[in-house]
């Protein structure tokens, strides 16, 4: 059990039931709460932010319950969970994970305005009917290989539309490393306990076994899965920015240290993570994500003041095929930070108004990264 978090059995008895309690008693006033919400939205800044918010979290509140209910039924059907990690049942998990999750972005598309842009994909990304319709007029089909996935870490939810494009847009069974606190949250806790994942506090001491399970997880990746890292390892903060150069000086990487003090958005990447997944997984390629416009909803307050979202998130992605990645340590080690520059560069450009407008695809369309 992790420090301040309450054991599983409790999570189990006394949370999971408690939002399903809350979600009928927000049902039952919702008549009331609408009215009075209506009432005050001419006192209260900006564009009816408390209906957007209350709507929101009824759509989250039905969510989670019914996916409790769900998760209640895969375990019964499982045989009281004797094949609850079987194939059958780990597909099915991942099913209702993209159900969850697409329920949400969708909401917070049409509800708080949240616009998503992809510039660019790799075509061998995405499998199933996507991928299909991109490759069918070619010879051959491209063999399938799993990739690990680094990502640039800042801002509210970056994680779940990660997860949520993986699943449901280009077909792929994630995996990923997140931080314990969100098992709080009971679908999240219970959906994802049952699933390879790994559940850690934030900041870890050295020998906690963050790195071994990182490679454990990586090791058996299947064909079509998806590793999701967050090197950075926290978002972005002038403060976590600063103690991360002097964490690097003191450890004697002066050549790093310079490196990241010429970041201006990103965090410097911790390598050991990300070179335990790459050499666990010698099949799998890796993928850089980088994505702008939520840095600034790292809190409810930021997301309150920032209502509707009168931006886009716009995210790109870059292949590098495993052969290509270098095997010296050091070496390795500039590559990983080389990615991170281009990663710092690509969000400078986009924060810039005078940049010119990239190409705008919906997040299931395909191109060919070419850079």
């Amino acid at each position: 059990m992790t420090a301040g978090l309450p054991p599983r059995v409790v999570r189990r008895v006394v949370l999971a039931p408690a939002m399903i309690a809350l979600t009928a008693f927000l049902l039952a006033v919702t008549p009331v709460v609408l009215l009075v919400l209506a009432f005050l939205v001419r006192f209260l800044p900006g564009r009816w932010r408390a209906l957007r918010m209350f709507w929101f979290l009824l759509v989250y509140l039905l969510r989670e319950s019914l996916g409790i209910f769900g998760l209640l039924s895969l375990w019964v059907l499982s045989g009281f969970g004797w094949k609850l990690r079987s194939e059958r049942f780990s597909l099915a998990h991942i099913r209702l994970t993209g159900w969850y999750l697409r329920g949400l972005v969708g909401s917070a598309s049409k509800v708080l305005g949240l616009s998503l842009v992809t510039e660019s994909v790799p075509d061998d990304l995405a499998l199933g009917p996507t991928r299909a319709a991109a490759l069918k007029h070619r010879e051959g089909v491209t063999p399938v290989r799993p990739v690990l996935v680094f990502s640039r870490h800042a801002g509210a939810g970056d994680s779940f539309i990660l997860v949520h494009l993986l699943i449901n847009i280009y077909g792929r069974r994630p995996r990923i490393v997140l931080k314990d606190l969100l098992q709080l949250d009971p679908c999240v806790d219970i959906v994802l306990n049952r699933l390879p994942n790994r559940f850690i506090s934030p900041n870890p001491p050295p020998g906690s076994g963050v790195v071994e399970s990182i490679e454990n997880l990586a090791a058996d990746l299947e064909s079509d899965g998806a590793l999701l890292l967050f090197p950075e390892g926290g978002n972005f903060s002038e403060r976590r920015r600063s103690r991360a150069i002097e964490r690097l000086r003191q450890q004697g990487l002066d050549q790093a240290a310079q490196t990241a003090e010429g970041l201006a958005h990103v965090l410097p990447p911790r390598p050991a993570g990300a070179f335990a997944a790459i050499d666990a997984s010698p099949d799998s390629d890796v993928l850089f994500v980088a994505h702008t416009g939520l840095e600034q909803l790292s809190t409810l307050g930021d997301l309150w003041s920032g209502l509707p979202l009168d931006r886009e998130v716009r995210l790109t992605w870059w292949t590098v095929r495993h052969e290509d990645i270098p095997t010296d340590p050091n070496e390795r080690v500039l590559w990983l930070y080389e990615w991170w520059e281009r990663i710092d560069d690509w969000i400078e450009e986009r924060r810039d108004p005078a940049h010119p407008s990239a190409p705008r695809l919906a997040p299931g369309e395909l191109v060919v990264a070419t850079d």
